[in-house]
């Protein structure tokens, strides 16, 4: 199965999993009296339309090249985690006014049936968010790990809702509203989780310097290549699911333009080989010297 299949899949599953919880905690929440519930199920609706958007940016970004975009369109999935993080910050916000305003209205204690519903809730919620991130982590989707974060805020969410029921149905009058300072806890809790999705995605939309054990990996795979002396600069930047290499390997001076070009080929195809996701790799051939070298060695010795 191959990167774009198996994050898809996953999308799928989330899709499914939050559209199902919604409804559940919907109902639960009307009928057993549960604001927090309420406030959750607003949460795991914002879920399904970020998932369903996650999907189509998926399926966008792994469109191959083409002539107007040569680099392929893996740029389509950070772009879309910032909705994602949209999706995460309304829903907090919604929470955040809906806990406020119940908590100023006086209302009556939850069902004490809706602590069974909501233990149910929190441990598919973290199986979910476990399998999720899993997925995640085996493609590289900054997406899916957007999404596998909306797993793990809608279980805190319903664990802040279980501490908050539990407290009213335990101290009883004067409490009621411990539900809905649950649920404003945990709009606070989403806020700080959309900001951690936000860096990395952002990060990758400027190209920023994050791939150290990479480019350590790169260089390993260089100097195995039969010809390679060294290599100087190297940048990695990452498209989608995709990485692109920067490279210039040092070669010996005197050797023809010819063997300098299939030297660069070699390379390619050994870091190709090595790092299957690695999809564009540009290598500027130097002649060899001795200067250079010892300064490019001098470098790697103190990082």
């Amino acid at each position: 199965m191959t990167k774009e299949k198996a994050a898809v899949k996953a999308i799928y599953f989330s899709l499914l999993s939050n559209a199902a919880l919604a409804m559940i905690k919907g109902i639960t929440g009307f009928l057993g009296n549960s604001y927090a519930l309420i406030a959750d199920a607003i949460e795991s609706t914002t879920d399904v339309f970020s998932s369903f958007l996650v999907l189509i940016g998926l399926r966008y970004a792994s469109r191959p090249a083409d002539d107007n975009h040569p680099y392929g369109h893996g740029r389509a999935e950070p772009l879309l985690t910032f909705v994602v993080v949209g999706f995460l910050v309304i829903s907090a916000t919604v929470i955040a006014y809906e806990s406020i305003q119940n908590i100023r209205t006086p209302h009556e204690s939850p069902r004490a049936y809706t602590l069974i519903i909501l233990g149910a809730i929190i441990l598919w919620k973290e199986i979910s968010y476990r399998i999720v991130l899993r997925r995640s982590r085996e493609t590289g989707s900054s997406s899916l790990k957007a999404d596998a974060w909306h797993h793990r805020s809608d279980a805190v969410t319903s664990v802040a809702a279980f501490i908050g029921i539990s407290v009213a149905l335990v101290m009883g009058e004067g409490y009621e509203s411990a539900d809905d300072w649950a649920a404003l806890f945990a709009s606070g809790f989403i806020i700080y989780n959309s900001y951690l999705i936000f860096r990395p995605a952002l990060g990758e939309v400027m190209d920023e310097h994050r791939y150290d054990d990479r480019i350590e990996r790169v260089r390993e795979i260089a100097e195995e290549v039969d010809g390679i002396i060294t290599t100087e600069k190297c940048y990695i930047r990452k498209t989608g699911m995709k990485y692109h290499i920067d490279l210039h390997a040092i070669v010996d001076a005197d050797i023809s333009v010819k063997e300098g070009h299939k030297l660069a080929h070699d390379l390619k195809d050994a870091l190709q080989a090595d790092m299957p996701d690695t999809e564009h790799v540009l290598i500027h051939v130097e002649p060899f010297d001795e200067e250079v070298v010892s300064a490019v060695r001098q470098k790697e010795h103190q990082g």
